[in-house]
């Protein structure tokens, strides 16, 4: 599974760099509806195999479609741009032309050639058509020494150098604290009630209750991130990455704001449906918000360490959050899932760049 959600985000950048500027942000939203059906599938599944089966059986269910998936892979083809970046100019023709063919039409005439820009600037970004197919090839070639200088040490000075760390850094955060307020949520689904009755009751908070309103509960917030990425689809290419996602981590934090206070089973449901619809739509917009702002040569890279750095917030959620429910302590793990979306909210306005509308380097 560690592999699986480690390719999840080379997937992202891959598919992206074939769709054109303005339909990206609506694509990318369709891909990740995908995502929500498998976490509703997941959870129906739990639903019913669990109570009547256990937990080794629900994971050999789940493994199924992984194996579906793999013949797949051989027939993807490679990015363009990463073969330029690797000076593989044919293979990367040969791409493109199959691309063409299958739009049925036919390449811009000239000679197909890739220029780095070692100095990234936001402001000067190239239209697609400009960075892939120029009609001379003067000045655009790249060796194979240069190339292979862009190791990944290399590419980590590049997303730390002038011109990136700013969004570097905030993408960690924001990464970090999203991912925080997702699978928190997700956990709240499942502990939230039985902390409430627990609390309430003076009865210890046991770790293995099997109670399949849980699995219900989960089913039924799962749901919520249908709504949350139609949303988002308005938002993103009308309203802009920046703004659509510090709106949403708002409204996450309006949501959540009620559950403070102990509520009843129904209304943290429909508190919870809320909250994971504006979660899922904010963190939808942030995994194609971060490939976006860096260019080929380190954009897998740049993705991939902010998404490792979003799963460790998911690792400190429970550890920190999820903890202080179990010790009653309601209040208290709610105020931090707020102070951390607001954290990330703020973030989000501080982006250097909107990358609505814009070329991909």
């Amino acid at each position: 599974m560690d592999g699986g959600v480690g390719g999840s985000h080379v997937f992202t950048s891959w598919f992206l760099e074939f769709v054109p500027a303005k339909n990206r942000g609506t694509c990318m939203i369709v891909l990740s509806l995908f995502w929500t059906l498998g976490t509703i599938l997941e959870a129906s599944l739990a639903w019913v195999v669990l109570p009547v089966l256990n937990w080794r059986w629900l994971l050999a269910f789940t493994a199924i479609p992984c194996f579906l998936l793999l013949p797949f892979f051989g027939l993807t083809p490679e990015s363009p741009r990463y073969l330029c970046v690797q000076n593989r100019m044919s293979d990367a023709t040969d791409v493109l032309e199959r691309m063409a063919s299958a739009n049925q039409s036919a390449l811009p005439p000239g000679v197909l050639t890739y220029h780095r820009e070692t100095n990234v600037d936001h402001d000067t970004l190239a239209s697609e058509s400009e960075c892939l197919l120029p009609v001379r090839a003067k000045d655009c070639t790249i060796d194979n020494a240069k190339s292979s200088e862009y190791d990944s040490l290399a590419a980590l000075r590049t997303l730390l150098s002038h011109n990136l760390l700013r969004s570097t850094l905030l993408l960690w955060l924001v990464f970090f604290s999203n991912s925080f307020a997702y699978y928190g949520i997700v956990l709240l689904t499942s502990q939230l009630s039985d902390a409430n009755k627990s609390c309430a009751s003076g009865v210890i908070f046991g770790l293995h209750q099997k109670d399949t309103n849980i699995y219900k509960d989960t089913f039924i917030t799962s749901l919520a991130e249908i709504p949350g990425l139609l949303l988002s689809a308005v938002l993103v290419d009308w309203f802009g990455r920046k703004a659509s996602m510090w709106s949403m981590m708002f409204a996450c934090c309006a949501f959540l704001g009620p559950l403070v206070f102990h509520e009843n089973e129904l209304l943290t449901t429909i508190l919870l449906f809320g909250a994971r619809a504006c979660a899922m739509g904010s963190f939808t917009i942030l995994c194609l918000y971060a490939p976006e702002v860096y260019p080929s040569y380190v954009r897998s890279t740049g993705a991939g360490i902010a998404t490792a750095i979003g799963r460790v917030g998911g690792v400190v959620c429970p550890v920190v959050a999820v903890a202080m429910l179990r010790g009653c302590n309601q209040m208290g793990a709610l105020v931090v899932f707020e102070v951390v979306l607001c954290f990330a909210a703020v973030a989000c306005m501080f982006f250097p760049v909107e990358t609505k509308g814009r070329g991909m380097d």
